[in-house]
């Protein structure tokens, strides 16, 4: 996969377009399942891949060859991540009628989570329940959780992403674990 992603990223320099679009083609369910992870939001979700693409496509000549570009291109989109769940604070009640629509409050403003009868019976009621308590963990902890355990990420590789030291991540990777300890401990 490396040698593909190098040999991509030098046609991409180039100014080869069906490169960059190979490079989406790699991707985009990967970044996807990760903001999706982060955002429990499918919108905000697909939002976060196309600004991560957009991203990637300005900055290709700031990208380091001699870094992993799966390093590069998640550490683009979890940081975008980190950021939507830093704004992302309720500033008007769901209950609260809208303004000049009679009748209608914030509930029906929100965005349908379109999941299918499949996808719904693969989600068991203690996958749901650790994602439930994955989603109240702070922004910190929650994209080390995410990376690790549900992106499969080595401590090195989200160091990487992340930029920062191997520690760090693992004290953060243990008190994340300490918090959903405690949040499942009569839940499961």
């Amino acid at each position: 996969m490396d040698n593909l992603e190098k040999r991509l990223v030098k046609l991409i320099l180039k100014g080869d377009q069906r490169a960059f679009a190979e490079i989406v083609e790699l991707y985009k369910d990967k970044l996807f399942h990760l903001a999706y992870r982060m955002l429990n939001n499918r919108h905000e979700a697909e939002d976060i891949v196309q600004e991560t693409f957009l991203r990637v496509y300005r900055n290709m000549e700031k990208y380091d060859p001699e870094q992993k570009f799966s390093t590069w291109i998640y550490r683009i989109a979890t940081n975008l991540c980190i950021d939507r769940l830093r704004r992302k604070k309720p500033s008007y009640s769901l209950d609260a009628e809208i303004g000049d629509q009679e009748g209608t409050d914030g509930y029906a403003m929100l965005p349908s989570d379109d999941r299918t009868p499949e996808s719904e019976a693969l989600l068991s009621e203690t996958q749901r329940i650790i994602r439930d308590a994955i989603e109240t963990l702070p922004a910190k902890y929650k994209s080390i959780m995410v990376l690790r355990y549900l992106q499969d990420l080595s401590l090195q590789e989200i160091s990487d992403v992340l930029d920062m030291p191997v520690t760090t991540i693992k004290t953060r990777v243990h008190r994340g674990r300490e918090f959903l300890r405690k949040k499942l401990e009569y839940k499961l």
